[in-house]
């Protein structure tokens, strides 16, 4: 990710930009005995805290990335509000509307807002907005926010339509590094970091470029499959249908131009016809927005994502292979050439569960906690093998603090999804000793999660939903806390006892990922 160029510190002499804004009221509660695990959770909301702030060209407070970067950008900036909602939904939805009201007339979003500058000089997406945008507005029935989405989200499908389909393939074509955010990647050695003239829609005059980009490809998908909903919600079903055609289509060229079967990866495709064959971070977003199906998921996932000698380090994951020969080694400042980024730990949260991985993902989030507590200064990137951060990039990095917060609440608390509760108990484990979660739901709704001495009770609006007596499990629940299913988030098999209300004690022989209807 490109830094900017005016440092967050240097804006004490401005009143009015860069400003940290505070507000008070009712945010999600987390207490445990464990001092060292509430100490880092704390630090991680404090940063968080300080991270919100109103930019220039937009009078309202948005969270942005910390550390280096002195701004908020389309890649990453509205996944991370949204994630943070709980806390600040007025943040959540300004991260969203900013990128809206800065766009230009002619249907680019862009690409970052910083202290400097508005960035027009690359496409730099990988979560589409969209997609976050969508999940905001339907959690929260806003319905301004959907109907703004919808008509910018639409108008950037046409731009990218326009100026990045070169080739006219039906797929999405990288111009410079910054597209991707990978930055320093063996991906684009020789590729400048931005378009020429800081012009999106210009491409540096090299015989590779322009590139098919799965990962791009794979952001205009989820794209479209949000805006289909978007459109259904909004009452147009032609238009529904008519993005989720559109969406399929790039969907099966990604799959059929831009996978190699025999390397079980994605890779870019240049404009000489050839592969960039470097086995990078491509394939966990590919899982982001799920385009790959569950036979060919379990493809990726035992040749590369799962393999200990690729994806599945000590620390997961790495941003190139392990075993690749392109990984870069000494790991430099702010490396997508194999360091772990706290992006990629974050956006995690966007396709384990999807793929029937939530027992190997608790391993992923106890891994980077421990790191992360090590550490206390929430940097960017780590070392997939050995854990330890890079000391040249500097604290106080959003996306860091936010594997914290959030990672603290998947492992052994209660978690909102879309249509349901996820009440993760794990007796024993450092984060729920003599532990306290408690929560309102986007329905206002209060949740609550309180261990004893082997279990813990789950309760909504005081009302007592269902109690694990013993063992590691999930209880997965409707939004009113109807229990729904049980569901194996331990590596181990699990001996688990759960009392529901007006049931005798159940007990289960739970394995890992296994999933029992209630």
């Amino acid at each position: 990710m490109e830094r900017g160029v005016a440092s967050l510190a240097a804006l004490s002499g401005l009143p009015a930009l860069g400003q940290v804004v505070e507000v008070s009221g009712a945010a999600p509660e987390f207490r445990t005995s464990n001092a060292r695990w509430q100490g880092a959770y704390d630090k991680a909301l404090s940063v968080l805290a300080h991270n919100v702030r109103v930019m220039p060209r937009y009078d309202k407070p948005i969270l942005i990335e910390g550390a280096d970067y002195a701004g908020i950008w389309q890649e990453c900036g509205p996944h991370e509000s949204l994630v943070y909602r709980h806390f600040r939904k007025d943040v959540a939805r300004n991260s969203h509307m900013t990128f809206f009201a800065l766009q230009r007339p002619d249907g680019q979003i862009p690409a970052n807002n910083k202290l400097t500058e508005t960035g027009f000089g690359q496409i730099q997406m990988v979560v589409p907005i969209a997609a976050t945008a969508w999940e905001l507005a339907r959690a929260t029935g806003d319905d301004e926010l959907l109907r703004t989405a919808y008509a910018s989200c639409s108008r950037w499908d046409d731009w990218l339509g326009k100026y990045r389909n070169t080739r006219g393939t039906g797929l999405v074509e990288g111009f410079c590094t910054y597209d991707t955010g990978h930055d320093n990647s063996p991906r684009w050695e020789g590729i400048p970091p931005q378009c020429p003239g800081k012009d999106a829609k210009r491409y540096p005059p090299l015989p590779s470029l322009p590139r098919l980009c799965p990962d791009l490809s794979a952001t205009v998908y989820g794209a479209r499959v949000a805006l289909s909903a978007m459109a259904q919600a909004l009452g147009k079903s032609a238009e529904a249908q008519r993005w989720m055609d559109s969406a399929e289509r790039i969907r099966g060229l990604i799959l059929s131009k831009l996978y190699v079967s025999e390397d079980a990866t994605f890779y870019d495709l240049d404009a000489e016809n050839n592969f960039v064959k470097v086995r990078s971070d491509i394939l966990s977003r590919m899982c982001g927005e799920h385009v790959v199906d569950q036979r060919l998921f379990d493809e990726l996932w035992t040749r590369q994502i799962h393999n200990p000698k690729a994806f599945w380090a000590p620390f997961p994951l790495p941003s190139v292979a392990l075993d690749d020969p392109r990984f870069v080694r000494p790991i430099p400042r702010n490396s997508w050439g194999g360091a772990s980024q706290a992006l990629t730990a974050l956006r995690a949260i966007r396709w384990f569960d999807h793929y029937g991985r939530s027992a190997e993902f608790s391993f992923m989030m106890d891994r980077w906690c421990d790191a992360l507590q090590r550490d206390m200064t929430f940097r960017q990137q780590l070392d997939p093998l050995s854990g330890d951060f890079t000391k040249e990039d500097m604290p106080s990095y959003s996306p860091a603090s936010l594997v914290m917060m959030e990672y603290t609440w998947r492992l052994a608390g209660v978690c909102e999804e879309v249509e349901e509760l996820q009440w993760n108990i794990r007796p024993g484990h450092p984060a729920a000793e003599a532990a306290h979660f408690r929560i309102a739901t986007d329905a206002g709704r209060v949740a609550e999660v309180q261990y004893e001495s082997r279990g813990a009770v789950l309760k909504l609006n005081s009302q007592i939903v269902g109690s694990v007596q013993s063992g590691t499990a999930r209880l997965v629940t409707d939004k009113a806390g109807k229990p729904v299913a049980l569901l194996g988030i331990h590596e181990q098999p699990q001996k688990v006892s759960l009392k529901l209300p007006g049931h005798a004690v159940q007990s289960f022989s739970l394995l890992p990922n296994q999933r029992i209807r209630l």
